[in-house]
């Protein structure tokens, strides 16, 4: 589940939405009892193997954790599988940052000052992709809106924004905002008039599909600020509106398009580059050709160039899991079972 406690590490120089906050409790009562209880070792020996325990990312990011982890927002929270009280609950706080040009370098520094003795901290990589790095955003942002307040509309063109131009302080943009509309003026960027702000065609389209994205329903589309709209409402204002046609999207099959516009989007995370910086690679031919056929070649008119296919970018994904309650909390619980 993501984190909802205030931040104790300084995450201030990341760029808005390359960081992924989880909080996972464990309970320690659970873990005890089957050192003890099962495998019969004795309260230091269980203690010392405690310790040294390294939980698996999955472990510490899925959501609808297994025993002996599981998530709750309970202030006095209880273990489910044992009924243990709050003082035999440890928690783990983990961090996903996004690795990139923009993200390196906190990184690093953050590294640095954090404590390095006595395994307080682990540092953990994943390698991943561009696609499914953006749905694991998109389910996050999904989880932190509230989709019954009409307000969430404009956190998600905020959250979309902030993705897309993380130098921008969107935050001080949005203040006292009452509404997003798409600008007839505008050929690119944004401009804010009042409590209303002006998106250029491109980037308000981008919008609606964020929109979609993250409220969409089997049943009845998803919300947007151009009200509720099925996949077929959406591409068509896509297409009339010229976007396709912009980001070279031509196919016409509704499930083609709109898994062209998930891999355009997903492509990179630096959304306001342009198409043809996101292409990772195209197949070409390196072959020499022999001498006659370069001359029969001559004569031909060159046919269009296919267009170049979007490939997803790999991503390494940096975790940072912070043990230290879950060190206290077992040192507590082993001065019980000794005593």
């Amino acid at each position: 589940m993501p984190a909802m406690k205030n931040r104790e590490l300084d995450l201030s120089e990341f760029p808005a939405g390359t960081v992924t906050e989880f909080t996972t409790l464990v309970c320690l009562a659970c873990i005890f009892d089957i050192f003890t209880k099962q495998l019969n070792l004795a309260p230091r020996t269980a203690f010392s193997e405690i310790k040294r325990h390294t939980p698996a990312i999955e472990e510490l990011t899925t959501r609808g954790a297994k025993r002996p982890y599981f998530d709750s927002d309970e202030k006095h929270p209880h273990c489910p599988y044992c009924g243990s009280a709050k003082r035999w609950l440890a928690r783990f706080d983990t961090y996903c940052i996004e690795g990139g040009k923009t993200t390196d370098a906190p990184r690093r520094a953050l590294l640095k000052k954090m404590p390095q003795s006595g395994d307080q901290f682990l540092v953990l990589e994943k390698k991943s992709d561009s696609r499914a790095v953006f749905f694991e955003w998109l389910d996050t942002l999904r989880l932190q809106l509230d989709l019954s307040n009409e307000h969430w509309l404009l956190e998600a063109t905020r959250n979309y924004l902030e993705r897309r131009e993380p130098k921008t302080n969107w935050e001080e943009v949005f203040g006292a905002m009452r509404a997003v509309r798409r600008s007839n003026r505008l050929a690119e960027g944004w401009e804010r008039d009042g409590g209303r702000l002006f998106l250029a065609p491109r980037i308000y389209s981008e919008a609606l599909l964020i929109q979609y994205l993250v409220s969409r329903s089997q049943a009845h589309g998803g919300m947007t600020l151009e009200g509720r709209l099925t996949l077929m409402d959406l591409i068509r204002r896509l297409r009339y509106s010229g976007y396709l046609d912009q980001v070279g999207i031509t196919e016409h099959e509704p499930g083609e398009v709109f898994e062209k516009l998930i891999d355009r989007l997903a492509s990179t995370s630096d959304w306001s580059r342009d198409t043809s910086d996101r292409v990772i690679g195209s197949k070409k031919t390196t072959k020499k050709a022999s001498r006659k056929s370069s001359k029969s070649r001559k004569s031909k008119t060159a046919g269009p160039a296919a267009p170049d296919e979007i490939i997803a970018e790999r991503v390494k994904l940096h975790y940072i899991i912070d043990r230290r309650d879950f060190l206290e909390k077992a040192k507590s619980v082993y001065a019980s079972y000794a005593a």
